[in-house]
């Protein structure tokens, strides 16, 4: 597997960009609800993202290079899940590791994209 490829750090920037949005839909639906309104928990937590949607789809760079960043609040928020819910610490290794692959495959995948298109 050649890790210079921008298709191999794409896949795992859409891996973990859709994985961490379906994931913390499940998470505040059915898997650990809030004790605030769902609607409200959902808002805070998937709107964010959505501003990225059509570009990470389209393989834009430059919106990979600035969605990088929207995934380290979701790094911090697994890390604290993990610290500090004893019981459903396992929520937050899955968050973090998403979050994690989203991150580096977005600074990647513009890394290597870019490298491309300078040389051919």
């Amino acid at each position: 597997m050649n890790f210079k490829k921008p298709g191999v750090w794409r896949s795992m920037a859409l891996i973990g960009y859709f994985g961490t949005l379906v994931f913390l839909m499940l998470w505040i639906i059915w898997l650990a609800p809030p004790k605030a309104p769902k609607s409200i928990a959902l808002s805070i937590a998937l709107l964010p993202m959505m501003p990225a949607l059509r570009g990470i789809l389209h393989g834009k760079i430059y919106t990979h290079q600035w969605a990088s960043f929207l995934a380290l609040p979701y790094f911090a928020f697994g890390v604290d899940a993990i610290i500090h819910r004893a019981e459903n610490n396992w929520l937050g290794l899955v968050l973090v590791a998403l979050s994690f692959a989203w991150f580096f495959g977005c600074i990647y995948y513009a890394k290597y994209s870019k490298q491309a298109v300078v040389d051919p």
